[in-house]
């Protein structure tokens, strides 16, 4: 067996087109010479039926009457009402049957309802007894649970034939009754961003605000002070402390048996893009930039707000050994792209180390896994000199110029423009790192050049290398717990933070991850867990030091006078895993709030129901079962693609 030959057993498959097409059916299925046709089975629909259910907490019992042919029955809904001898009667539209579910829709007007209801169902069979369960979707979202029994089943052939030669005309003479009615265009006001919890203004930023009876948790010289206000004005902190004034006019927020924070900062993150993050189609990339392309429209924007991040180091992917220039970004959550941007914040670059750079963590699919310069540890190091070497004569060629400018100036060259600021002091690097080999010889090579790192990303192995880190003056942007997700990173350990800010080294923890970034509170608490970091220490894992690695810290990371009011209201605790975030406040302005989230969930699931029924009354097709439509946003990742080297299944690889 196993082949279609002479001599072989005949067993055989028999589909009705090509073989591996999606749409393609196996029609027969031969075992030794046996033929098993695949009929699918027919499921009628066709008589009266019985159905229970709740309106305007009513029980109402209808009748469905049901005829034509199985693959396109017509049917009405008819029920008796008090004082009236003749039942009233409504025609049933968009019906259809298969072998287990059963739906149809059709107008309320007169039952009392605005709107079109839909009816779905899921056939059972018990005792030879066919019942559908399912249930009644209103207009305005509300279900009431259906039952439907049979009352006699349709059994006679020339009725069925007759309705059969009705259908067609049945369905012409009530077209024009049936015309759907014109609805309005827009049946709300535009929000922005143009979805769910999208907003028609920006929160309104109150002149002075006052939040009181707190404990604080200022992540400065303060510590953590208990009963303690804060006064913000014009979006800036005033004051912090126990015995501030309530000024007139100021809006208070009472925080009583609440727990205030600094804003979480997040110093690795991918959200916000608008497409890939990974330039790489050549080895240096110096001078693409994420701040070109970033989209204020994600709702991952909205979605860590609600788990209390205020700011944000959107990074180029880790695919070159030089990559494209950062954008550090405030979560101003209904703003333009612009807006998004801290204008404080220094330029950035992204720099990569290891398997991701020499491609061999590659499948080989692609000619230039295997081909592209360098593949090797020793050749990324190279790189990098070369870079910098070439940086250093375009900065000579261009002062020679200016000095005596004949001629052509020289040509400018945008990526070497972005390694000239690295050798100036003027952009920082952001380095993805895993091994302490490869940390090692990138610090020497900085050494060299007289470079100052800003970040090594990931470090998994900086425990090994602290000393040196601290020495150098590195800062490490680490994850808590993640190890053991591919080769290079066997050696890493969950107590690779709290040892390297044990050594000296400015340490954060970052989520390089979309979902994980809403809950980086809990993320800190575990340099609390694996090596026994104070409380106070531990939260500043994701406050002060990733404001310090991103050197925003003389304006956002703590709780003090001076500084941008950005900061965090939590029911608890804010490293407890019982806590949750109730309000995020950024320049001043509450931009989460848990209650108004309550409202907007409301809100967008009123909002659906009506679009449903536009839908609905529009008469327009609808698409098939089993038919999607291609949603071409799956085209551009929102993440390091280069990371995944599991082809997205189990595992995530970080970067």
């Amino acid at each position: 067996m196993g082949r279609v030959a002479a001599g072989y057993a005949a067993n055989l498959v028999v589909t009705d087109g090509e073989l591996f097409s999606k749409k393609t059916k196996v029609t027969e299925t031969w075992v030794d010479g046996e033929r098993f046709e695949i009929v699918k089975p027919v499921v009628s629909v066709n008589g009266e039926w019985l159905a229970r259910w709740n309106l305007n907490d009513n029980q109402t019992d209808v009748t469905i009457s049901l005829t034509g042919d199985t693959s396109k029955p017509i049917g009405n809904l008819t029920w008796k009402v008090d004082g009236q001898d003749e039942p009233k009667k409504l025609k049933l539209t968009k019906i259809r049957v298969t072998e287990t579910q059963w739906a149809f829709a059709f107008r309320g007007e007169e039952l009392g309802i605005d709107g079109i209801l839909r009816f779905s169902a899921t056939r059972s069979i018990r005792d030879d007894q066919v019942r559908w369960f399912g249930t009644l979707d209103l207009p305005d979202g509300t279900r009431s649970s259906v039952v439907v029994s049979p009352i006699a089943a349709e059994n006679d052939k020339k009725k069925d034939d007759a309705a059969k030669k009705s259908t067609s005309g049945e369905e012409k003479k009530t077209t024009k009754k049936d015309e759907p009615k014109k609805v309005e265009k827009a049946s709300f006001a535009v929000n922005y961003p143009f979805g769910s919890a999208g907003r028609t203004a920006i929160p309104v930023q109150p002149e002075t605000v006052l939040l009181t009876h707190a404990t604080v948790w200022t992540s400065g010289p303060q510590g953590i002070i208990r009963n303690c206000s804060i006064l913000i004005k014009d979006g800036i902190i005033a004051a912090v402390g126990r015995d501030i004034v309530t000024p007139p006019g100021a809006f208070v927020v009472n925080c009583a048996h609440k727990h205030i924070s600094p804003g979480i900062i997040d110093c690795h993150s991918h959200m916000a893009t608008d497409g890939g993050v990974n330039e790489s189609g050549q080895t240096n990339t110096a001078e693409v930039r994420i701040g070109d392309f970033i989209d204020s429209d994600d709702i991952n924007i909205y979605r860590q707000l609600a788990g209390g991040v205020t700011s944000s180091n959107i990074l180029h992917g880790s695919s070159n050994p030089i990559g494209g220039q950062n954008q550090v970004i405030k979560l101003r959550w209904g703003c333009r792209p612009s807006e998004m941007k801290f204008a404080e914040a220094p330029q950035g670059i992204k720099f990569a180390l290891g398997e991701n750079v020499k491609r061999s963590n590659r499948d080989g699919s692609n000619p230039d896994d295997r081909t592209r310069y360098p593949q090797t540890r020793m050749g990324v190091e190279q790189f990098m000199r070369d870079a910098f070497t070439a940086a250093k004569i375009y900065q000579a060629k261009q002062a020679a110029w200016k000095k005596a400018p004949r001629g052509l100036p020289p040509r400018r060259d945008l990526e070497l423009d972005a390694i000239s600021e690295i050798l100036n002091g003027e952009r920082w690097i952001h380095c993805h790192s895993y091994r302490q080999d490869e940390i090692l010889a990138l610090i020497r090579v900085l050494d060299d050049y007289k470079i100052q790192i800003g970040t090594f990303q990931h470090i998994l192995e900086g425990y090994k290398v602290a000393k040196e880190m601290a020495e150098h003056g590195a800062m490490g942007s680490s994850f808590s717990d993640w190890w053991a997700y591919k080769f290079e990173v066997y050696d890493a350990i969950p107590h690779n933070g709290a040892l390297m800010h044990r050594a000296g080294v400015v340490v954060s923890f970052n989520s390089d991850d979309a979902e994980l970034a809403r809950h980086l509170n809990q993320e800190a608490g575990k340099a609390v867990k694996y090596g026994g970091v104070r409380k106070e220490e531990a939260l500043k894992f994701v406050t002060l030091n990733p404001a310090r690695q991103l050197r925003i810290d003389r304006w956002v990371g703590s709780l003090e006078p001076g500084k941008q009011a950005d900061l965090v209201v939590w029911s608890g605790p804010p490293m407890s895993n019982l806590s949750r975030c109730e309000q995020t406040w950024v320049d001043g302005r509450r931009y989460f709030d848990l209650d108004e989230d309550r409202q907007l969930r409301d809100r967008d699931a009123r909002r659906h129901h009506t679009l449903v029924q536009k839908i609905l009354a529009s008469g327009l097709p609808m698409l098939k079962p089993g038919q999607e439509k291609v949603d071409p946003s799956t085209l551009w990742p929102r993440e390091d693609e280069f990371c995944h080297i599991h082809d997205h299944h189990d595992e995530h690889d970080h970067e």
